[in-house]
């Protein structure tokens, strides 16, 4: 490590967010971080391939207590640039579902490129560096380190994400910096997480199928994956942020069917098969089995009537559940919530009342959909703080 301890900008986190902003905020430019390497959660995402932004993203595809506050970063950087960096790197990549793009090798990948461009900016990179305190100057910014030196900084940018994903070394520092100097947090909160059942589901672990899950007027056509423990899938994560404790979940468990029309046709195919069996041709058998013995179904489908017939179709469309909880932080892949918009600049990410202060990425309060949303919200605000600190 260097011996040097004045720096124009100090960036606190080398992943995904303080990365973008050091390619951008040129020499004179330090990065701190506790971990042992950068871009811990970008090497891990996407099952390794990193899910690094989505085709369709857009300020709709966020939450925030402000809606409009990241549609200034989002349109100065697009997908579409991360995409020509990429290119710019021959890193390969491939669409999935739903607008998700992929590398086609592997995460690491990504993070190569953000160190090589770092280093090209001229920025500095130190790993395995806690900071434990940071103080306004009359220049600026002091940061004491744990080893007991303080480094000198005009600028200060707060990257260190949010509180998922502990074992990764995530904690509320962010917070805690932002809230020290005035700023308000709004509630944060596991999101995109699954939801747990208690062993409700124990016996259907592994069934998966496609649904719609709705909670609080969102709605989010995917599918849904029983475990041990409850309820995952992508629908399942993506409700996960507008669902709260106590809340009910709806899920339609045949989107892209009119329950009633296929079980009125299955009576008149197979009025001498039990309502199990005939269930288990719309949706999984297991699932089907449960769903015969939570909702007393049993008999022939030729003993079923049209009003029963509706009303079984309108429980599949609309099975209400009320989760016990969640898996919390040790598994939620992103922090809703943070540091309060309305108190920084929408096209700098700068600190509206502490000249020099910035905040960017998961730390603040704007919150992705699962599909790399989150990953694009990293390198649109990081840009921002970026090109401003280079200005």
């Amino acid at each position: 490590m260097a011996g040097r301890l004045s720096y124009k900008t100090v960036i606190l986190g080398a992943g995904a967010a303080g990365m973008m902003c050091a390619a951008h905020a040129g020499p004179d430019t330090l990065v701190i971080d506790h971990a042992k390497a950068a871009g811990e959660k970008i090497r891990i995402s996407g099952g390794g391939r990193c899910n690094f932004t989505n085709m369709y993203a857009s300020a709709e595809n966020f939450i925030s207590q402000n809606n409009h506050f990241a549609k200034s970063s989002l349109a100065r950087y697009t997908q579409w640039d991360f995409v020509e960096l990429m290119g710019k790197h021959s890193i390969s990549w491939h669409e999935k579902t739903l607008g998700q793009l992929f590398c086609d090798d592997t995460a690491r990948d990504v993070v190569t490129m953000l160190l090589s461009e770092m280093t090209k900016a001229g920025a500095e990179l130190w790993l395995q560096t806690t900071v434990t305190a940071i103080a306004k100057t009359e220049g600026g910014f002091a940061l004491s380190l744990s080893d007991g030196r303080v480094l000198r900084a005009l600028n200060v940018v707060v990257a260190t994400g949010g509180k998922s994903i502990p074992k990764m070394g995530a904690s509320g520092f962010g917070y805690k910096i932002a809230e020290q100097f005035g700023h308000t947090i709004v509630e944060t909160r596991p999101a995109l997480v699954p939801l747990t059942f208690g062993d409700r589901f124990s016996a259907l672990s592994g069934t998966s199928l496609a649904t719609q899950a709705r909670a609080n007027g969102a709605s989010f056509d995917e599918a849904t994956l029983f475990t041990h423990r409850g309820l995952s899938g992508p629908a399942i994560l993506q409700i996960s942020s507008y669902w709260r404790e106590g809340d009910t979940i709806a899920l339609d468990l045949l989107p892209d069917v009119d329950a009633f029309s296929a079980l009125r046709e299955l009576r008149s195919e197979a009025g001498k098969k039990s309502v199990n069996t005939v269930l288990g041709a719309l949706v999984p058998s297991k699932l089907a089995q449960h769903l015969c013995d939570i909702w007393s179904l049993d008999g022939n489908m030729a003993d079923y009537s049209d009003t029963k017939l509706r009303d079984l179709a309108s429980k599949m469309h609309s099975w209400h559940l009320t989760p016990t909880g969640s898996e919390g932080y040790r598994t939620a892949e992103v922090t809703l919530g943070g540091v309060d918009t309305d108190g920084l600049n929408a096209r700098t990410m700068e600190s509206k009342t502490v000249p020099g202060l910035y905040f960017i990425g998961e730390v603040v309060d704007v919150t992705g959909w699962l599909g790399g949303y989150n990953f694009q919200w990293a390198w649109s605000s990081g840009h921002a703080a970026g090109t401003a600190l280079r200005a």
